[in-house]
């Protein structure tokens, strides 16, 4: 049962503080295109609630959801009846099946594959195989992305190589925002201006020289016509994070992003809770030459604006 106290709301035995319910309500004003399914999945993962098996606590969080838009506090999407609610199935991807199995190993340069282009996964299935392949070989695996998103397949002569997904932004990064230089006011309202690289796999087997820095050279030019006709918008910054216990990000400065420095190893802080991770490698690509002046200004304009 949800019950208010002096500006805390409770969801059962999670207590849901001021600032998260800010955040809540933001989130939701700045992604009107989400169903109230996609929002809930989402929001499960950003605040970290989850079962202990770590299976997202879906029922809760729409409860949530529906007393805070009874109290006022936001307003959510209308009910869209031609979709079924999959509930909490829906942070999940699809079971590996054999179109997921190794391909054969390909071994040649850059020079001797056919044109490697970015494929959009545009449709139900290809996004269920999509999740699938980042499921069954990404270190990380699939889960559930963060606000817009775009997912692709790196394909040649009709082959699939591997993924990459792009998402919502960190909501916070220290050496990140001192780089852009704006202010916590200037972030919350431009922040969808800047997308996180959250998934890069090349497919196990293919060992093509040069073939990944390739790739993001590929999408820095196409991302922006991409997410412009799909979200409504022109991104201004690629971000990303890089593991440096397996990876030195060695395509990502081969393809000329800057490296900012390290994230802190906590996670998502919460009030009197943390979540310790390993520091990550934190890259970033401007997609255009002002776009510091941008982020730091009023002047953004699209359909996540407030």
């Amino acid at each position: 049962m949800l019950r208010q106290e002096k500006a805390t709301w409770w969801q059962g035995d999670r207590e849901i503080f001021p600032e998260d319910v800010t955040y809540i309500r933001t989130f939701v004003k700045r992604f009107p295109g989400l169903s109230r399914t996609e929002l809930t999945c989402t929001l499960c993962e950003h605040l970290d609630w989850l079962t202990p098996a770590g299976r997202p606590k879906f029922e809760a969080c729409a409860k949530l959801l529906a007393r805070l838009e009874e109290a006022g506090e936001l307003r959510l999407p209308s009910l869209q009846k031609d979709k079924s609610h999959p509930g909490p199935r829906c942070c999940s991807a699809k079971r590996a099946s054999a179109r997921t199995d190794p391909p054969v190993p390909l071994v040649r340069s850059l020079s001797e594959l056919d044109a490697v282009r970015l494929r959009s996964a545009s449709d139900p299935e290809e996004e269920n195989l999509w999740n699938a392949y980042v499921e069954r070989y990404h270190p990380l695996g699939y889960k559930k992305p963060f606000g817009y998103w775009a997912r692709y397949f790196i394909e040649s002569g009709g082959h699939w190589l591997g993924c990459i997904l792009l998402s919502g932004a960190a909501k916070a990064l220290t050496p990140r925002d001192r780089w852009i230089g704006w202010n916590d006011r200037q972030r919350l309202k431009n922040l969808p201006w800047v997308v996180n690289n959250n998934r890069f796999l090349i497919f196990p087997g293919v060992e093509v020289a040069n073939l990944a820095s390739h790739v993001l050279a590929q999408l820095v030019r196409r991302v922006g016509d991409d997410w412009e006709a799909r979200w409504g918008y022109r991104p201004l910054l690629l971000e990303t994070f890089v593991d440096p216990a397996r990876f030195r990000g060695s395509c990502y400065r081969a393809a000329g992003w800057a490296l900012l420095g390290r994230t802190s190893g906590e996670g998502l802080v919460r009030p009197g809770k943390h979540y310790p991770t390993s520091p990550k490698l934190i890259f970033a690509k401007p997609l255009q030459a002002d776009f510091r002046a941008l982020l730091c200004s009023n002047q953004l304009k699209g359909t996540t604006e407030l």
